[in-house]
């Protein structure tokens, strides 16, 4: 990204002290990035703010010590209130766009219908969204990943081939990609086509103002109307440095800053107040992963990190029975596998010494769509900062052991010598006769289980206005509140049973578009019908 004049950080440099927009947008990931550029060329002012820092290509170094402080909330140590959970959330400019493996799915049918059936939602079936996808794609660049993966996620098709699994390649948003296989780290070549590359700076050359280290504390109102928000100056470690020191006045004001931080904005306003679903049913895929170590060198850090899945197991029983879940492969780095990998000394120390020949298989469990997974809530403690309280229920616990189970046969059908999973009560299984007869009586119980999770979404469901569960209206409009929209994963009634950053996109830039016509601006996208 070059230099841009309109672009200010917080913690080195001041601005005036109430600033003026027709839109002021609080985050710049997957929701903030496309709706800035869609109503920036609609020929509104724009003001986006984002609480992390901006960093660039020049910035990405390969080196885990370094991003995860400075690309991820709480240090990539954000966990759910009872540590149970850890959650990697991005914060920077391009949020977790910029730290992401790039893995892009459309949404499934089964969740658009679901949406449509069981909470009101309208205008989000898989048909209307068609010219959406397809927009995003040519702008992201998003194609099926071409060239052979690497040993990491081969190894997940070899299995599944063996085993009569279903298995696919994954498409990636990336344009001369070189295979380094840092995605997680920020991509030092601007071959990833996240929003930090793409619609950020696009908003950027059409005038839009970007505020850095800064937060969106609470809204600001004129009565009843959401008039913009007070914000606060942040340092460069990311605490707090000057409070409430900026007002940003707006026509309209668009939460994007995720699904913990757009709840939380909401919380710090009292919109609890007027609609007690503000920050309930806030969804993950909890993940549950494995570790096998083959006999040959699988080299997981090497090559595009996620390229292959499985569906096998995602509809596993219907829609809104067991959860089902999608088995994909994540990356393994020094300091991501070391904090995986349990205990310490001699035993941990001769797991890393194998670490070239480690392969790792996770699974997204899809939560929200059985009357006994409900996910969390967000919560806020004295500091008026956010937590995820996240209750796993038994339907889940025995969802994991299920998800376990397949991945631990799919990684003996690969070859494997031994297998870990990512339990504290689980030995190093030789073979899967042993694995099956022993997983499922792993005690299910937070802190013994290791459970985490990169996809955050609801919090400020989209539905009716007469359904107790929802927040905004098919559009984004927060209820009761013209001047206020929600435009991320926040909105989304249930987890989607795949990695969300397209769904965000296209969700994003069919209601984005239809705000700038509201808002009086220009039709932004092509060809494209927009409704008002």
């Amino acid at each position: 990204m070059i230099s841009y004049p309109n672009v200010f950080d917080l913690s080195k440099q001041a601005v005036d002290k109430t600033l003026e927009c027709d839109v002021l947008i609080v985050g710049s990931g997957a929701g903030g990035g496309v709706a800035a550029e869609i109503l920036s060329r609609a020929g509104l002012s724009v003001i986006i703010i984002e609480e992390g820092p901006l960093k660039t290509a020049n910035d990405f170094n390969m080196l885990e010590s370094e991003a995860y402080a400075e690309l991820y909330q709480e240090v990539a140590s954000r966990k759910t209130l009872d540590q149970s959970i850890q959650i990697l959330q991005g914060r920077a400019v391009g949020g977790s766009t910029t730290v992401n493996w790039t893995a892009s799915f459309r949404t499934p049918d089964q969740t658009l219908n679901f949406w449509q059936r069981n909470f009101g939602v309208s205008g989000l079936d898989s048909e209307n969204l068609l010219p959406w996808f397809e927009w995003v794609e040519k702008r992201l660049n998003i194609e099926p990943w071409e060239i052979p993966p690497n040993a990491n996620n081969r190894l997940l098709a070899e299995g599944a081939a063996r085993l009569g699994w279903k298995h696919h390649v994954i498409s990636r948003n990336v344009k001369g990609c070189a295979n380094l296989g840092y995605c997680g780290t920020g991509c030092p070549l601007n071959a990833k086509q996240s929003m930090l590359v793409t619609c950020i700076p696009a908003a950027l050359n059409l005038g839009t103002k970007l505020l850095t280290r800064a937060r969106l504390e609470s809204l600001l109102f004129d009565k009843e109307r959401v008039t913009g928000g007070k914000v606060s100056a942040m340092n460069e470690n990311g605490q707090v440095a000057q409070l409430n020191a900026y007002q940003i006045k707006a026509a309209h004001t668009v939460l994007s800053a995720g699904a913990i931080g757009t709840p939380a904005i909401l919380l710090r306003s009292n919109f609890d107040k007027k609609n007690s679903a503000v920050g309930k049913r806030t969804m993950l895929h909890p993940v549950t992963a494995s570790i096998a170590e083959m006999s040959f060198d699988v080299s997981p850090h090497s090559g595009a990190p996620q390229s292959v899945y499985s569906d096998e197991f995602l509809w596993r029983d219907g829609i809104s029975g067991e959860l089902g879940y999608k088995i994909e492969v994540p990356p393994l780095h020094p300091v991501l596998a070391s904090t995986l990998l349990r205990f310490h000394g001699s035993w941990h120390y001769e797991m890393m010494q194998k670490f070239n020949r480690l392969q790792a298989n996770l699974s997204l469990l899809r939560d929200g769509f059985h009357e006994e997974s409900q996910g969390g809530r967000v919560l806020l403690d004295n500091y008026q900062y956010p937590h995820l309280d996240y209750p796993i229920s038994g339907l889940l616990w025995q969802s994991m052991k299920h998800a376990m189970s397949s991945m631990v046969e799919l990684q003996f059908a690969a070859g494997a010598k031994q297998v870990m999973p990512l339990h504290m009560d689980a030995p190093l299984y030789q073979s899967w006769n042993q694995a099956k007869m022993n997983i499922q009586h792993l005690p299910a119980e937070p802190l013994r289980w290791q459970v985490m999770s990169a996809h955050v979404m609801g919090g400020c469901a989209m539905g009716t206005e007469s359904d107790s569960r929802s927040v905004c209206d098919s559009s984004g409009r927060v209820y009761n509140s013209d001047s206020l929209s929600v435009l991320d994963a926040s909105l989304f009634p249930t987890s989607l049973g795949v990695n969300p950053q397209l769904t965000i996109y296209a969700v994003v830039a069919k209601l984005a578009s239809s705000l700038a016509i509201r808002l009086g601006g220009q039709v932004p996208v092509g060809n494209i019908s927009v409704e008002e």
